[in-house]
């Protein structure tokens, strides 16, 4: 075990330290959670792009995949509504799309009730890889939480939740 986890320090109370001591005015709480929650996001972000790799995808295409998958049968939606739920703009929804059906993994075709629209759909092994994908991605995840209880796992949920939900009605 290193030295900053059996005195229970991580890098980002060092920083608040070097804060404290040229700046003991700030009050420095919020870059406590917030500098967490972005090491924790970058550090989980790079776990997931290595459990996705052998099934040939990136984060990126597995967001994609996954809303066609949870979309439930036929595993169909639009274009449009794939970058809305992604919050990509249609060029960068474009470019993962032409990437995930050129593997094979879905397929794009005429809206049959608007004949300007497209309908993406998940392919049988678009469906066999987002199977496995999502499986792998959660055995990563459920080994990054196996340092809290389920009651602290909870918990954390919950705290997590109000704090974004608190961002979204201050309208950040």
């Amino acid at each position: 075990m290193s030295a900053g986890r059996q005195q229970g320090k991580d890098p980002v109370d060092a920083i608040i330290e070097q804060w404290a001591a040229v700046r003991p005015d700030l009050d420095t709480k919020a870059m406590e959670v917030f500098g967490r929650i972005c090491r924790l996001a970058r550090t989980m972000g790079d776990r997931m792009e290595k459990a996705y790799a052998p099934y040939g995808i990136s984060r990126g295409e597995f967001d994609v995949l996954a809303n066609l998958r949870r979309a439930g049968e036929p595993y169909t939606l639009s274009p449009r509504r794939l970058a809305e739920t992604l919050m990509l703009t249609t060029g960068g929804m474009t470019g993962r799309l032409d990437k995930l059906e050129r593997a094979g993994l879905l397929r794009r075709s005429p809206d049959p009730h608007d004949r300007r629209g497209l309908r993406v759909t998940l392919t049988e092994k678009g469906l066999d890889v987002v199977d496995q994908a999502v499986g792998a991605g959660l055995a990563v995840q459920t080994a990054a939480l196996s340092s809290l209880g389920d009651e602290q796992a909870d918990q954390l949920a919950g705290l997590l939740r109000e704090l974004l939900a608190g961002t979204r009605a201050e309208g950040n």
